[in-house]
C-alpha cells in the first residue's frame, strides 16, 4: 500500500527543497519570548537558591509544510524546547501559539483535542515504548486515548500504519523487544502519524541508531513529509542529518537562538561564529581537503552551567571574536538580511553576503 493511499489522497505540502524565508500566509506554529527555568532547591524546606535555565528567550516561526531543523551541542536547551512546543513541559514565561490560538497554558483537557494535531518522535526508540505492550496497543493508542473510530477499525488502520513505514502489517501482535533499532523508531513514527497530525516534532529520531538505518528513517521521513503534507521541527546534532532535511536552521547556544536561517545560505556563509565553529566540525568526504588549514575551528574551553550563563553574549568565553562589548551588552537577535537572524555583535560574512543580495 502507498503512503498516498493511506492519505486519502490528500494533496502534498512538503517543499522538497529550501523554503522561502517568508512563505505566503500564517506560520502554523509562533514561539515568542519562551523560556523554561529549572529551579534548583536545597535544604529541609526545600528553598529556591537558583535555576536552570534550560530555554531563554526563544522566537521563531515554523511554516506550514516546511522543515525547521535545530541544532547546537548538547545541553543546550534543544529538546526541552520541542517539549515546551508540544506542551509536555509547561513553559516558565512566554507564549506558544498554534495556527493563531495561544495554547501556553491549555490544560490537559485544553490540550487534548490539540493532541492529534501535534505530535511528537522521542529520541530513544527503546524507552519511548511501552514492553508489556503489543505493537498493535501501541500504536492504536492515539485512537483509544482520542475515542476516534478510523473507517474499518482500529486493528485495519494500525496495520495500514506499519505498512506505511515499511513494517510488516502482519506483526502487529509482536511485542517491543522483537524489533531492531531501526524497526522501534518506525513504530514510533507510526504512532505519531496515528491521528495525520499537522506538525510533528522529532526529538534526535535517528541518534540512536546506526549509519544505514539512519539513511532509511531520514529517507523516510522525508517521503512522508511530501506525501501527507507535515510540518516538521527536527532536533539534532548531527549537521549532516539536519542539512538533507530542513528548508530552515535555528542553532542554538546555552538555551538560545544565535543564528536562524535557510539551509543553503546557513551552510554556504555562516553568520554567527558559533555557527561557524560548528559548520567547520562536519566531515568532508574529499581526500584531498583531508589536511587542509584553517578549515577546522575549535573551540577553547567548555560550555558555561545554564545555571549561571555568562553575562552579555553567552558565547563570548569561546569565541575568537569577542570584544569587551560582548562581555558586557547581549546582542539582540536581528535580522540582519532578509530571512537571516543573527545574534552577533561581529558577525561573520556580512558584507559578502549583502553584495550578493542576501
Amino acid at each position: 500500500m502507498t503512503i498516498s493511499e493511506w492519505s486519502d489522497g490528500a494533496a502534498p505540502a512538503g517543499s522538497g527543497g529550501a523554503a522561502p524565508a517568508r512563505p505566503p500566509g500564517d506560520a502554523l506554529l509562533k514561539v515568542t519570548g519562551l523560556r523554561k527555568h529549572f529551579p534548583i532547591k536545597k535544604g529541609l524546606f526545600q528553598r529556591q537558591v537558583g535555576a536552570v535555565r534550560a530555554v531563554d528567550e526563544l522566537d521563531f516561526e515554523v511554516w506550514p509544510g516546511e522543515t525547521l531543523g535545530v541544532v547546537g551541542e548538547s545541553g543546550c536547551g534543544k529538546s526541552t524546547m520541542g517539549r515546551l512546543i508540544t506542551r509536555l513541559l509547561e513553559p516558565s514565561a512566554g507564549t506558544v501559539e498554534f495556527e493563531g490560538t495561544d495554547i501556553t497554558h491549555l490544560g490537559v483537557a485544553g490540550m487534548r483535542p490539540l493532541r492529534r494535531d501535534v505530535q511528537m518522535i522521542f529520541q530513544d526508540p527503546y524507552s519511548s515504548l511501552n514492553p508489556r505492550h503489543t505493537i498493535g496497543t501501541i500504536v492504536g493508542a492515539p485512537f483509544a486515548l482520542q475515542h476516534v473510530s478510523p473507517r474499518g477499525g482500529v486493528k485495519k488502520e494500525v496495520q495500514r500504519l506499519l505498512s506505511v513505514v515499511g513494517l510488516n502489517p502482519e506483526h502487529y501482535n509482536r511485542y517491543p523487544h522483537e524489533f531492531s533499532g531501526g524497526q522501534r523508531q518506525r513504530i514510533g513514527i507510526a504512532r505519531a502519524l496515528a491521528l495525520k497530525p499537522k506538525l510533528v516534532v522529532a526529538d534526535e529520531p535517528v541518534s540512536a541508531l546506526d549509519v544505514s538505518i539512519q539513511a532509511q528513517v531520514v529517507n523516510l521521513l522525508d517521503d512522508l513529509q511530501q506525501e501527507l503534507g507535515l510540518t516538521y521541527v527536527i532536533i539534532a546534532h548531527d549537521l549532516s542529518v539536519v542539512r538533507h532535511v530542513s528548508d530552515r536552521i535555528a542553532v542554538m547556544y546555552l538555551g538560545k537562538i544565535v543564528e536562524l536561517a535557510d539551509r543553503d545560505s546557513l551552510y554556504k556563509a555562516p553568520m554567527h561564529p558559533y555557527t561557524k565553529a560548528l559548520m567547520s566540525a562536519v566531515p568532508i568526504p574529499d581526500p584531498r581537503r583531508k589536511h587542509a588549514k584553517n578549515d577546522r575551528i575549535l573551540l577553547s574551553g567548555d560550555v558555561p552551567s545554564p545555571i549561571s550563563p555568562p553575562s552579555g553574549c553567552r558565547f563570548h568565553t569561546r569565541c575568537w571574536k569577542a570584544t569587551e562589548r560582548c562581555g558586557t551588552t547581549e546582542p539582540p537577535l536581528l535580522e540582519l538580511l532578509p530571512g537571516r537572524r543573527v545574534a552577533c555583535h561581529h558577525p561573520e560574512n556580512i558584507e559578502a553576503e549583502a553584495a550578493r543580495g542576501g
